[in-house]
């Protein structure tokens, strides 16, 4: 299944089950108005059975796209967590998996504008796959962490790099708002044969800066999860944003900095693409 938070003119925002022609069918009611909401109560095998019940009422292009968890409990994101890009970063290999926070409203969904915020120059494109928890639970063994995955969507986890390196914690470079993006929607375990073969894609303007294998990754999924777990209760609609490859803005000579009217979109084997263009912060904005 394809997952889908969105809102139609005038209603509620929704979630349900995206269909091939580009049509939703719409799950969303008073009692479970979220997908996190639906993964809490019914679960992916209660969503389906839902969806298998009701026809498409949401045409194709009738829509906003909304990050496909509105409102996660947790965004947790994995820092350097490809080689060869923590290498392009002048940084050791970590130890164990280098987590910070992201805020809900610091992402948008797809196709709509990522801000450029007006205090800095220094706006870089970080394409990621992003993991969505459908079980939760504390201290989850290694081995059994891929049955807590609910699905995998893509994530664009951009970053204003001199208000990364502020101070030693990366918040402030991580979190402003609009500045991300997630989406399109929640691909299932189920439509992923191979998750080692998946393949992560940054496209600028039409041309790749980034790509790399899952393979590649330092700490893999079920360790990102296994480990998280000991030190934060996961709940279901959590979001694990897993590392960046290599080929990042800051690291090319002369740097390249997502600029207005930019169209960054994030590819991912088998999950989707996401793709959102690049407006400058309005004046005076608050």
């Amino acid at each position: 299944m394809k997952l889908a938070s969105f809102q139609t003119a005038g209603a509620r925002p929704s979630f349900g089950v995206l269909q091939t022609d580009g049509s939703l069918i719409d799950l969303g009611c008073a009692e479970v108005p979220t997908l996190r909401a639906a993964l809490e109560q019914w679960g992916l095998s209660g969503i389906a059975a839902r969806a298998s019940a009701l026809k498409p009422s949401v045409k194709a292009g009738s829509f906003k796209w909304l990050p496909p968890v509105t409102n996660p409990d947790k965004i947790l994101c994995v820092g350097l967590n490809y080689r060869q890009h923590a290498q392009e970063a002048g940084m050791a290999i970590p130890t164990y998996p280098s987590t910070f926070v992201r805020f809900a409203d610091s992402q948008v969904g797809h196709e709509t504008p990522t801000i450029a915020p007006r205090c800095s120059g220094m706006y870089d494109f970080e394409a990621e796959l992003a993991v969505v928890i459908g079980q939760g639970g504390r201290n989850i063994a290694e081995a059994e962490a891929m049955s807590h995955v609910a699905g995998y969507a893509c994530f664009a986890e951009n970053s204003v790099r001199d208000y990364q390196r502020h101070a030693a914690q990366a918040t402030p470079g991580k979190n402003f708002e609009s500045s991300g993006a997630f989406g399109p929607w929640l691909t299932t375990p189920d439509e992923i044969a191979d998750l080692s073969k998946v393949e992560v894609i940054g496209r600028l303007n039409g041309e790749v800066m980034q790509r790399e294998p899952l393979s590649n990754l330092i700490f893999s999924i079920a360790q990102i999860i296994a480990y998280t777990s000991q030190y934060a209760r996961l709940l279901p609609g959590d979001v694990i944003v897993t590392g960046t490859p290599a080929g990042v803005g800051m690291a090319r000579k002369p740097p390249r900095w997502l600029q207005p009217g930019d169209v960054f979109e994030v590819d991912i084997t088998g999950v989707g693409v996401l793709r959102n263009p690049v407006a400058l912060e309005k004046e005076g904005a608050k």
